[in-house]
């Protein structure tokens, strides 16, 4: 058993190897939007960090990739998008989730970009003082999958997961790119961007925690490009996606007590989630009952999931696992 381990893990270490020696190649001929492939390091067994150019925002992006145990070749790919986290802070898909463990077994290359902290990972219409040039929809739709695929040689079949502030934006990137996506899972957001209560949870995202202009985004509250990315407006195009819609009622639970692996015995900590996320929990709950609803008016399926608890890592993890067999299922891994 513990030679059949290493001689898998040595494998594992030549395929990455391979991949790694891709770096010269791509970065010595650009695409025809003008991003490239920057580098890659291996992080770890079954990570790499891959920096991709973006013409569009003028800067390097740093994805976190996970390699599945049997290679990437021939494998689609699940794109993780995070939420409104700042850079300093060490919350994240890997460090807040038991992602690293389960996921090389599953057949899926996991792809996780970094920066789109408070953007809502969409096109801006002006650059911003604070969170400066963000062309996220460009980037996550045109420029990031040719160089993914080559980079992994995957099967060319996509999923996208978000939470909170990425929930909305993973629902709008697949009603804007249907193509490119098949499963979609979306955890405690808000898909209306145009109604009330979603305009207050995008300006408390945006301007509140993340410090940037929501005019700089859209233009002023009521403007065009408010209707343009609602979500929620356009869930007729969300049809054929095979979609996981996940929010807790804000009421505490399992996850929400002192010795929740997260928690650690922080009462200052769950005090906060107690109630910030379970505010917040309620609003997201509110809006994803709209959506379901929504959806079952036109005809299109979805796994919708309401349960217990606040906004918060403990129930993302679970909803994470609830969704990960349709969506494996879904791009065929």
């Amino acid at each position: 058993m513990k030679h059949a381990r290493t001689l898998r893990e040595a494998v594992l270490a030549v395929l990455l190897a391979a991949v790694c020696t891709l770096t010269p190649l791509a970065t010595a001929s650009a695409h025809a939007d003008g991003a490239y492939l920057d580098r890659i390091e291996r992080e770890g067994p079954h990570e790499l960090a891959v920096y991709v150019y973006s013409a569009a925002m003028d800067r390097v992006i740093e994805q976190d990739v996970l390699v599945p145990e049997s290679g990437s070749a021939g494998r689609p790919i699940a794109y993780l998008l995070f939420g409104a986290v700042r850079a300093e802070d060490p919350v994240d898909w890997p460090t807040m989730t038991d992602l690293l463990r389960f996921a090389p077994g599953t057949g899926v290359d996991v792809v996780i970009p970094h920066g789109g902290a408070g953007t809502y990972y969409t096109d801006w219409q002006r650059d911003d003082p604070v969170l400066g040039r963000n062309r996220w929809a460009t980037y996550l739709t045109t420029e990031l999958p040719p160089i993914m695929d080559a980079v992994l040689h995957s099967s060319g079949r996509n999923a996208i997961v978000g939470l909170s502030m990425s929930s909305t934006s993973a629902l709008a990137l697949a009603e804007a790119a249907p193509q490119l996506y098949e499963a979609v899972g979306a955890f405690s957001g808000c898909a209306e961007t145009s109604s009330p209560l979603g305009q207050a949870y995008v300006y408390l995202t945006t301007h509140v925690r993340g410090g940037g202009d929501v005019e700089n985004m859209w233009g002023p509250f009521g403007s065009p490009a408010w209707a343009a990315n609602d979500a929620f407006l356009h869930a007729d195009r969300l049809r054929g996606h095979t979609l996981y819609l996940a929010a807790g009622s804000g009421l505490p639970d399992g996850h929400d007590t002192l010795t929740d692996p997260r928690i650690d015995g922080n009462a200052p900590l769950l005090l906060t989630q107690l109630t910030e996320g379970g505010v917040i929990e309620a609003a997201t709950s509110e809006c994803t009952r709209h959506l379901a609803a929504r959806l079952a008016e036109l005809g299109i399926p979805a796994d919708y999931r309401p349960h217990p608890g606040t906004h918060s890592w403990g129930y993302w993890q679970d909803d994470l696992h609830a969704f990960w067999p349709a969506m494996a299922a879904a791009i065929g891994a």
